[in-house]
């Protein structure tokens, strides 16, 4: 296994042991261009064609790309794209005769990628990585070499297409104010493997000589600029709204809040759960209700078991502060009730709480 095809697997292996991800979730388009470098491309001749085997060298040169995919909310994506490359030919080595050299090699094919969005707790940035394999023609056109120093000519061309696969690495600058628009940068390494042939001719003093030139491998490593628009993304939620003062009479509930896919409790929560502590010990009571929610991100059972440790976690808080365990009743209601409505898969800050609730 080559090191480029090592750093594929690796990259695709690890990217789900990577904690949180953007909730990227429905039908998405992307298009993007830049540059592309092609590395060497050995042709070599087959029998009875009186040339040598063959490096083309090429410019750098123009790659495009667009691509259909849809996301699943837990920062897998998965995309069909249709790309093409386009390189001059600099120069052709190996062989002594050609003084002068032209053409250019085109590939272009379809690929089907999986990628993983990353949530690094930047909301102007995601970073993500990932993979793809599928088919891609590589065309030499009008590929030539002529000689001064004898009368000597060659040239090939065709479209032999073979297996790729590619590695994906790529950033995403989320656009404030167009929910769903971001710009991306990526760089992608791709191999195409040989076994193509191509037609050539060669022109020496004896006569004019048909035969082909095989390829072996095609490697190209490109970076691009683009934007992806994402059809499903909601706008940012309003910010929480601000806690109300204080009424005179002693208050008789308390909601404590969580961060996404979190149970344990900060210091605003600690806070809460003090003043709902001193507030019980003050007045009559006969039951404390500890009910904990989760939003709609995850599957019900997965929310249901957060909910309940939620729930644990304040329950636990409480005792700690003198409140009497047997005074106090822990429920987890996952996703339902709602304290904000909402659709599925979306994160909502104020539906992920426990409600203290004193009676």
């Amino acid at each position: 296994m080559t090191r480029h095809s090592m750093l594929l697997a690796a990259t695709i292996l690890a990217v789900p042991a990577v904690a949180e991800a953007q909730p990227f979730n429905g039908l998405y388009v992307g298009v993007g261009a830049g540059g592309t470098y092609q590395s060497d491309v050995s042709l070599t001749p087959s029998k009875g064609l009186p040339a040598p085997a063959l490096s083309a060298r090429f410019d750098t040169g123009f790659v495009g790309v667009g691509s259909i995919g849809w996301g699943f909310g837990n920062g897998f994506r998965l995309e069909a794209e249709g790309d093409f490359r386009d390189n001059t030919l600099r120069k052709l080595s190996g062989t002594a005769f050609p003084t002068t050299a032209g053409g250019r090699q085109e590939i272009y094919g379809g690929m089907a990628n999986v990628l993983f969005d990353l949530d690094i707790s930047q909301p102007w940035l995601f970073p993500y990585f990932g993979g793809g394999i599928g088919y891609q023609a590589v065309n030499l056109s009008n590929v030539h070499a002529t000689g001064i120093a004898m009368p000597a000519a060659l040239g090939a061309q065709g479209s032999p297409g073979n297996f790729a696969y590619q590695a994906i690495a790529g950033l995403s600058f989320p656009i404030p104010h167009v929910p769903g628009l971001s710009v991306t940068l990526e760089y992608r390494f791709m191999q195409v493997f040989g076994g193509g042939d191509y037609n050539a001719v060669v022109a020496t003093p004896t006569g004019i000589h048909s035969g082909q030139f095989a390829n072996k491998l095609v490697t190209s490593n490109s970076g691009l600029l683009g934007v992806r628009y994402a059809f499903n993304v909601m706008p940012p939620p309003a910010p929480p709204a601000p806690v109300a003062a204080p009424a005179p009479a002693p208050a008789r509930s308390y909601v404590v809040f969580f961060d996404w896919d979190k149970y344990n409790l900060t210091d605003r929560a600690r806070q809460i759960i003090a003043e709902a502590a001193a507030n019980i010990a003050k007045v009559d009571h006969t039951r404390i209700e500890v009910n904990g929610y989760t939003d709609t991100t995850g599957t019900a059972k997965y929310n249901m078991a957060l909910s309940i440790r939620r729930a644990n976690a304040v329950a636990a808080e409480l005792v700690r502060l003198g409140v009497a365990k047997s005074d106090i009743a822990i429920q987890g209601f996952g996703e339902t009730h709602l304290l904000v409505p909402t659709g599925p898969q979306v994160r909502e800050p104020q539906n992920r709480r426990v409600e203290i609730i004193i009676k």
